[in-house]
């Protein structure tokens, strides 16, 4: 690899909290509409049933994630071509349509149809616009930080933590301040009018950064830019290998946004104690990737995620069995608080560790297509897998299956990736 200009330690801090903002941001509308998916079934996906109800809505949030692997494809390609910052600058930007067409959309019982149908298409927005951001803002981190990857890249997912804090923080305070009717007829868009509000500070911040050294070096020499060519002729077990290292990572975190949803529906919990234990769980993430991020630097990336994936085999059902015995505050607070610890924990370690096998050439696309492909197997539907196995086994037990099979696809593949790479 070319070297590349060493930038100022305050340019590289300026670039991960454009990133990180930004990153937050966008991640903060989607975890939203599934934090009020209960509210958002019965709005705008209505039937005489309440399950059918929250399923298409579960649904729905879902094939919103089918448009991510595209968006990888375009942004990505954008981004390896003409930088990471102007592919920045338009994911945040059809974010924002997004988010505006909920907060201004009516409802099923105003216009019937079009309403479903409209929330589809701006989850469709949504989902397109998240899939470029990942590989983008992944690889400006690392690129800005070279010596330090694991330290920087783990903002990637810190900052998915405080978009969940803030997305949870909203759930607390309107379910404290608003009674179930005025959030079901109003109160449900202030969120969403919040993260509008906001989006312009993001745009604005990354308007106002410079290029990655490491593109502008790979610009310069000019190397070949063909990276789906490259990618699916050259690199596609690494894209394999790359999908299934994110099933646990992402299983976890859409565990954590699904908790509101599992907690009224499954435990019989007021909707507060549901927020306030994903609102523990985001803090986690938030707080704990940052320095394992910075522990991974020393140590190697995939020992702290092998044994992340062995405490997943071994906690969840007991963890489960737990909550579903003593479904109150006390219990259901720590039983997040772990599951955000191992989020983060393994979280923190893994965008580094994509960016060390693709290129610079490749690398926003490359971790663009193996993220969003693993989100949407296991994190776009997660909610709605969940949903039906509990209603195949008859038993709130079922998540903890879920998370198990995913862990059993990362430690698979964690294996093999340490075999055929070597990388710490």
């Amino acid at each position: 690899m070319s070297a590349t200009p060493v930038r100022e330690a305050s340019q590289m801090y300026k670039a991960v909290i454009a990133s990180s903002i930004g990153n937050a941001l966008e991640f903060y509308d989607l975890t939203l509409y599934l934090y009020f998916a209960v509210t958002i079934s019965k709005l705008f996906f209505p039937t005489d049933n309440p399950t059918t109800s929250l399923l298409i809505a579960l649904g729905s949030f879902g094939i919103s994630y089918l448009m991510r692997p595209l968006g990888a494809i375009v942004l990505g390609l954008y981004a390896d071509r003409a930088g990471r910052k102007p592919a920045l600058m338009l994911s945040i930007m059809l974010m924002m349509v997004g988010t505006l067409m909920m907060v201004v959309m009516p409802s099923y019982e105003s216009i019937g149809i079009l309403a479903s149908v409209g929330v589809l298409v701006a989850r469709l927005i949504q989902g397109f616009s998240v899939g470029g951001e990942f590989g983008a803002s992944t690889a400006f981190m690392v690129e800005h930080g070279p010596t330090r990857k694991g330290f920087f890249a783990s903002f990637q997912f810190a900052s998915q933590g405080l978009a969940s804090v803030l997305a949870a923080l909203s759930g607390v305070i309107l379910s404290a301040t608003l009674s179930a009717d005025q959030i079901a007829a109003w109160g449900w868009r202030l969120p969403f009018a919040f993260g509008l509000l906001i989006g312009p500070v993001g745009l604005y911040i990354r308007r106002n950064i410079t290029e990655t050294p490491e593109f502008e070096a790979s610009a310069e020499t000019g190397e070949a830019r063909s990276p789906v060519r490259d990618l699916f002729g050259q690199q596609w077990l690494n894209m394999l290998l790359a999908t299934g290292l994110v099933a646990t990572s992402t299983a976890l975190n859409y565990m954590i946004n699904y908790t509101p949803t599992y907690a009224a529906k499954q435990l019989g919990l007021p909707s507060w104690i549901g927020f306030l234990a994903s609102f523990v769980g985001a803090v986690m993430l938030m707080t704990v990737a940052p320095l394992v991020g910075h522990w991974s630097d020393r140590v190697g990336r995939t020992p702290i995620m092998r044994i992340v994936v062995i405490a997943v085999f071994v906690l969840m059902i007991p963890a489960f069995a737990l909550l579903i015995s003593y479904p109150v505050l006390l219990v259901i607070v720590p039983v997040l608080a772990l599951i955000g610890g191992l989020k983060a924990s393994y979280s923190a370690a893994l965008p580094a560790l994509m960016a060390e096998i693709f290129p610079t050439r490749t690398r926003s696309t490359g971790m663009n297509i193996s993220y969003n492909v693993g989100v949407t197997l296991f994190g776009g539907f997660a909610p709605f897998w969940i949903e039906s196995l509990i209603a195949i086994t008859h038993t709130p037990l079922a998540p903890s299956f879920f998370l198990m099979f995913a862990a059993g696809i990362s430690l698979t593949c964690l294996v093999l990736f340490r075999r055929k790479f070597g990388l710490r």
